[in-house]
Formats: structure tokens, sequence, C-alpha cells
């Protein structure tokens, strides 16, 4: 028989190349979708419920009209990762979801986690990991997919090369590493998860194809692509710890200072660790142990923004 999957966080791009993969693999595909402006960006075939997963509850079940799913997959991520935000998405939303999917008589939640919670250090990455407990705990088959740097993340200084400005990396442009990932091979991953057995009961993390970049090999190959002379302008680690020791202590004063703290802490967090699996043995991030998946690569990504002339919108992600 045809399974039924429920996807939350649908309208995300990473949503959406989830919801592309799992229509291509046969699966009768329902999202739910918090805001009715944005059911254009799912796909043809897939079926739509417009509800607030934060909101549910056993009364909205009548949404469903007493259908029931065999599988959900939660691509549901706080916007910002400010602890607000986190701990009521990427916890208490989540803690919802899974409610939702006992009570819709689901055996298998395939969650979206990321790989950065290895090494936790910020409220997003917490609420997170106290998710991914939960679900292993909940008695139902969980897949945990802990992805690395996605393209969009990895795509906002296009129009700054594109004009000719320089370029930005943190310290010599070498301290971090990554193996990014498109939206449509984690999609696929995420829809292999559910009649892959191997990946049942598993925490999963992966990267996309070909080696490790560093923020200078992105930044070199982007004014290739452009025609460019290579401009690059480097900024020094502790500027980050100033501007975070600034926004703190003005925070004792200002709400608003105090979650620009926040994101400050998350963007040091980005400029100094790499998205690569931890060797605990080796103490450092190693791309031999990062699992690849996929086929699409960073560098063919720059290229079709460039012959298409247009630049990626992060909106709430560009501190990322």
């Amino acid at each position: 028989m045809q399974k039924r999957v429920l996807l939350l966080g649908a309208t995300g791009t990473a949503g959406q190349g989830a919801a592309r993969a799992l229509l291509a693999h046969g699966y009768d595909l329902t999202c739910i979708v918090r805001d009715g402006q944005k059911v254009n960006a799912l796909p043809t075939g897939a079926k739509q419920i417009i509800a607030s997963i934060a909101d549910f509850d056993k009364s909205q079940s009548r949404y469903f009209d007493d259908e029931s799913f065999d599988v959900v997959v939660s691509c549901l991520a706080s916007r910002t990762g400010a602890p607000k935000d986190a701990w009521a998405i990427d916890h208490a939303a989540q803690l919802k979801a899974l409610s939702m999917a006992k009570l819709l008589g689901a055996k298998h939640f395939i969650l979206l986690s990321a790989i950065c919670v290895q090494r936790p250090k910020l409220a997003f990455q917490h609420a997170k990991l106290t998710f991914e407990e939960a679900l292993i705990a909940s008695g139902l088959t969980y897949s945990i997919v802990r992805p690395t740097a996605f393209f969009k993340s990895l795509s906002g200084q296009v129009e700054r090369v594109r004009n000719g400005k320089g370029f930005l990396v943190f310290g010599d442009g070498t301290l971090t590493s990554c193996t990014p990932l498109s939206d449509d091979d984690l999609g696929r991953f995420l829809a292999n998860c559910i009649s892959d057995e191997t990946k049942h009961n598993q925490i999963l993390p992966i990267g996309g194809p070909g080696p490790a970049i560093t923020p200078i090999a992105q930044g070199e190959e982007l004014a290739r692509l452009l025609g460019k002379p290579v401009k690059i302008k480097r900024v020094p680690v502790a500027l980050l710890d100033v501007i975070y020791w600034v926004l703190r202590i003005g925070g004792l004063l200002s709400k608003k200072l105090a979650e620009k703290a926040e994101l400050a802490q998350i963007g040091r967090y980005y400029a100094t660790e790499s998205m690569l699996v931890w060797n605990a043995e080796t103490g450092a991030y190693d791309r031999e142990l990062t699992p690849s998946t996929g086929t699409e690569t960073l560098f063919e990504h720059y290229a079709q923004l460039i012959k298409e002339n247009r630049a990626v919108e992060r909106g709430d992600h560009s501190v990322f």
C-alpha cells in the first residue's frame, strides 16, 4: 500500500526539497502549512492543511478528518536560533509534532536536526538535543538526520562579489570547513529514510559530495565564476568577541540589545566551528567521518545563481 506521509515545515527551502522528493518516491503527501499565503511554495500533488503546529492539541485532530499517517517528517526549525525562538520551535513545537504523530497513528518520525548539536554551546542546539532525546524515548521508530551546511546559508555574499566588494572571511579564511548539501539531495535522503531500514532508529550525520570547503575557497571560486579579481576581506575573530560583549553589557538595560547579543554569539559559533563530524579521539572535525550524500555541489549552485543573475534571500537566517 502507498504510505501516507505528513510533512511539517514544508514551506522552508529544506522542507520544499523534502516535499519534492517524497512525491517523487510515490508517497501520499500531506503538508501542514501555517501561513495560507505560502501554499504556492508546495509542489503540485501535495495536499495541504492550514494549521499551526505550535497551537496543536487533540481538538485540532478534526483538521485531519479522522485520517491516519504512516510517517511524520519534521523540517521545523526556529527562524533565528535565539533562545526564546529556539525553545518555542526546536523543542516545544517539536513535542507537539511528536504528540500529533502518535495521535494520527504514525509509527515512524523523521527529524531534520543539525550537525552542530554534537558540540552544543547555543540555546537552539540544546533545544534540538532535548527534543532528540524525547524522540528517542518516545517508542516510535526514529531517524534523526543531522546535515552539514546548506547552500542557502553559504550564498549570501554573491551580490557582494558581483558588485566588486570583498568576500568576508573570519581569521585567515581557513578556520572552518564544511561539505555543503543541497535542498534536493537532503530531501532525497530524508525520503529514503522511510524505506531504508538501516536508517531506522539511527542518528544520521550527513554532508554533501566532494572535499570539505573553506570560506576562502568559497570566495575564490565565486570570484572566478564571476570573472572578478579575488578580493578577500579578513575580519578578526576578536572583533566578534568585542561586539558580543558590548551587546551583552548593553543587554542589561535593553531587551533588544540582549537579543542581538544572542545572535552575535551564534555568528561567532559559525565563524569558528566547522560543520563536519567531530572526532572525539583526535579532538578535531573530520571530513573522513562525515558521510556524503547526493551529487549537487555548492560551486554548481553558485554558477546557477550567476547564470540566472539572482541572489539568495536568507532573511532571518542571514546570521548563519
